[in-house]
């Protein structure tokens, strides 16, 4: 097993059903037994042995893990404000881009795809926006033969189509959500839909740290390998800890997986970067946590964005990936706290970060992580005292391509 998945996360937080008052279980009673289980079974089989190991070596041999922390040289010259300057911030990049499917997704849909097969259920359901989540559910499915059916919503499969016919490839059959706003909350509505219909034979492979606990809790761990290999690289290569830690958060489970082993070392800063769309005061965006207020979305307690009478507001980003109104429990939690620091991007910056990356790099950014880049280039021309930042670069570009045709760079 490789020494980075191995690398110590020093304080992680114990198994508890809420994140001071976020959290909790808000869901029909006929699924109260279903996630009772589910608690029971993850908690079981994630202190096993066997299990962790069959976890991690499905990581490596299929995820393609580890997944190299990348020294972006050419970027921090250009971000640092001339490519003449010596001295600079040094930003290194989480390279999740190369994980097998193009996305951090891959880990949780191991992680949930073993958890179905040890608990006897043949039947799969997910839920996608970007289509990252939908590629990795139908890929891991295809592995583990097991059967999968992914729901999207009619906005999100026409601006990410090529997703979509990766999902029927790998032998996913996606049904169109034509209900609401036709993005990523009506997707997990009517995936938690079929799996109250189907309790007894599906699992619900939920793709972020939302929804009724154990979800969040689960997904979180599952996650955690990205900061885990995060925490051992940064120390081999510079024999210290960044000083901050960027990741873009819209469900937040990448931001989660990269934070996790830095939460209880105050001196990192961490930073998550919502979907700022046209503009906070716009009302087009999806920053949750910037703009939204508690309430209750697909089971859980947290941010969301809503109108004075609890109504879920719609969203608006470039980005299907980050155009949801919820946040995880756990972000509102590290944000009662003031642990992490929330911003937002407008789809604008992000669209520069893009390019940015591209030309200097030679990376496509998927326009999610684009948004994590964008603020990463605010924070190294504004903030004095920073030295190393590390940038959670969550997943590549190619599935956006069609939306980047014809923007200006």
């Amino acid at each position: 097993m490789n020494r980075f998945v191995l690398a110590r996360t020093l304080n992680r937080k114990p198994h508890k059903e809420r994140f001071g008052p976020f959290g909790g279980r808000y869901v029909p009673e006929t699924l109260m037994e279903a996630l009772i289980k589910l608690e029971h079974e993850f908690t079981v089989l994630w202190k096993s042995k066997d299990f962790r190991r069959e976890f991690y070596e499905t990581l490596r041999s299929f995820g393609g893990r580890p997944t190299p922390l990348y020294r972006a040289a050419r970027l921090e010259q250009e971000y640092n404000g001339s490519f003449s300057k010596k001295v600079g911030v040094k930003i290194y990049l989480k390279r999740e881009d190369l994980c097998h499917t193009g996305a951090h997704k891959i880990n949780n849909c191991v992680g949930q795809a073993l958890l179905a097969l040890r608990m006897g259920k043949g039947r799969v359901v997910a839920e996608t926006g970007a289509g990252q989540h939908g590629v990795a559910t139908a890929a891991v499915c295809a592995h583990f033969g097991l059967e999968c059916v992914v729901y999207m919503g009619a906005v999100d499969m026409e601006r990410q189509a090529q997703n979509v016919y990766r999902m029927q490839l790998l032998g996913a059959r996606v049904i169109r959500v034509d209900s609401g706003s036709k993005t990523l909350k009506d997707a997990i509505s009517e995936a938690i839909r079929d799996w109250v219909t189907n309790v007894d034979s599906t699992h619900y492979l939920l793709g972020s740290v939302v929804g009724p606990h154990p979800y969040p809790w689960m997904v979180s761990e599952f996650q955690s390998v990205i900061g885990r290999e995060t925490f051992g690289q940064i120390e081999e290569i510079e024999v210290r800890l960044p000083d901050a830690v960027i990741a873009c958060v819209g469900g937040g489970s990448n931001a989660i997986g990269i934070f996790s082993p830095f939460i209880a070392h105050k001196r990192v800063k961490l930073y998550g970067v919502e979907a700022g769309g046209r503009g906070e005061e716009s009302g087009k965006h999806a920053a949750t946590l910037c703009k939204g207020t508690p309430g209750i979305l697909h089971g859980s307690y947290s941010y969301l964005l809503q109108d004075s009478d609890g109504q879920v507001q719609p969203t608006h980003s470039i980005s299907a990936g980050l155009d949801y109104p919820g946040v995880g429990p756990e972000h509102a939690w590290l944000k009662s706290i003031k642990r992490v620091e929330y911003i937002s991007v407008r789809d604008e910056e992000a669209v520069e970060a893009f390019h940015d990356l591209s030309r200097y790099e030679g990376i496509l950014p998927a326009l999610e992580s684009a948004h994590a880049l964008a603020f990463t280039r605010q924070l190294v021309r504004t903030q004095r005292g920073l030295k190393i930042v590390v940038v959670n670069l969550s997943g590549r570009g190619d599935k956006d391509l069609g939306i980047m045709v014809g923007k200006p760079t």
